[in-house]
């Protein structure tokens, strides 16, 4: 199944999700050696030295294979693949900033799931701009689908999706990261697969809102199928494909989000729901929340291309403060339902 496995890959950022695919790609010998880069020193210290990430996971013992840098160049010199973890909101400055330093024909696999809000573009959009001339000579690729960090590190099994414009360079990518594990499907739907990862994150507000406020799974399971179909109506608009939004990183991603307290999303839509504000929530979860900036952008989309989309209308509602979060069910549900469909 994979190609023969390469000497060098490398991870940019050690959060939660960066050590966690570093840590999935050293455990199942998918390259010599997993570089992972850092800004903190100590933080690379105490990876290189005792093996473990004092930030993230720090009661896990990392492979021997993973080692940390501080110096993005180190990091990708000799790499075959190249994955970027960082969040939405910065990724697309970082690859602007050290876009000299990737190599010609190696692949950049972003794993941000969301929409840039500075610049109001789908990532895929952002990274080439970031890219600027060298856009056409380095393979961009985009990882979705249900995979908690946490879960990851527990080397649980799991399929995401890998997106790129042509199935040959998503298949390139998928020889070398997927394993018995950590399967990975293939798609040219870029747009398609952008949108499900990016829209599942205030989805899952607004689940954990009405878990907040005491509704069960019958709720929650209403909004995740509502959320799909808002969710295909808008990638067709953009230009993807409604059948995307049914795959993993679609309804898979949404289930995920949706129903467990592990996503930062649910949690802090949980939160809101008790009564903290946006802010409030953000401080105590302590690492990025995407759904955040990701909801008022899906309103400008919404109202861009002539939709509805009443449940992320919502939700990005609440969390402007607009209204609270017990009048959230009455603004979503002002209309009389009429017949389902499926589009």
């Amino acid at each position: 199944m994979n190609a023969e496995v390469p000497e060098k890959i490398a991870v940019i950022g050690a959060g939660s999700y960066g050590t966690a695919i570093a840590f999935v790609l050293a455990t199942n010998k998918r390259a010599d050696r997993i570089l992972l880069y850092a800004r903190n020193k100590s933080q690379c210290d105490s990876i290189n030295n005792e093996h473990k990430n004092p930030h993230r996971f720090s009661d896990v013992l990392l492979p021997e294979n993973l080692s940390a840098t501080t110096s993005v160049v180190e990091a990708v010199e000799g790499a075959t693949l190249v994955i970027l973890t960082l969040p939405a909101q910065i990724l697309p400055s970082f690859v602007a900033n050290h876009r000299s330093e990737f190599k010609a024909g190696i692949p950049l696999v972003s794993t941000a799931k969301g929409i840039h809000v500075e610049s109001h573009q789908l990532m895929s959009d952002a990274l080439a701009g970031a890219l600027a001339e060298r856009s056409d000579e380095i393979p961009l690729c985009y990882l979705s689908g249900p995979s908690f960090a946490k879960e990851m590190m527990q080397s649980h099994p799991m399929a995401l999706i890998l997106a790129s414009k042509t199935i040959a360079e998503a298949t390139r990518v998928q020889q070398i990261m997927s394993c018995l594990k950590f399967r990975l499907y293939t798609s040219d739907d870029v747009i398609g697969v952008e949108l499900g990862g990016a829209l599942k994150n205030p989805a899952a507000i607004g689940a954990g809102i009405a878990q907040g406020l005491g509704f069960g799974a019958s709720t929650v399971a209403g909004i995740v199928t509502r959320c799909n179909k808002e969710m295909r109506e808008l990638a067709v608009k953009m230009g993807g494909r409604p059948e995307t939004l049914v795959g993993l990183s679609g309804i898979g991603d949404l289930m995920l989000t949706c129903f467990s307290t592990l996503s930062r999303n649910n949690r802090l839509g949980g939160m809101i729901a008790a009564g903290k504000t946006t802010a409030e929530a953000f401080e105590e979860i302590g690492e990025v929340v995407e759904g955040v900036p990701t909801a008022d952008e899906i309103v400008r989309l919404a109202d861009l291309h002539g939709l509805r989309m009443p449940l992320f209308r919502c939700v990005a509602a609440i969390l402007a403060g607009k209204i609270k979060a017990i009048d959230g069910l009455k603004m979503a549900n002002k209309e009389q339902p009429g017949e389902e469909d499926y589009v």
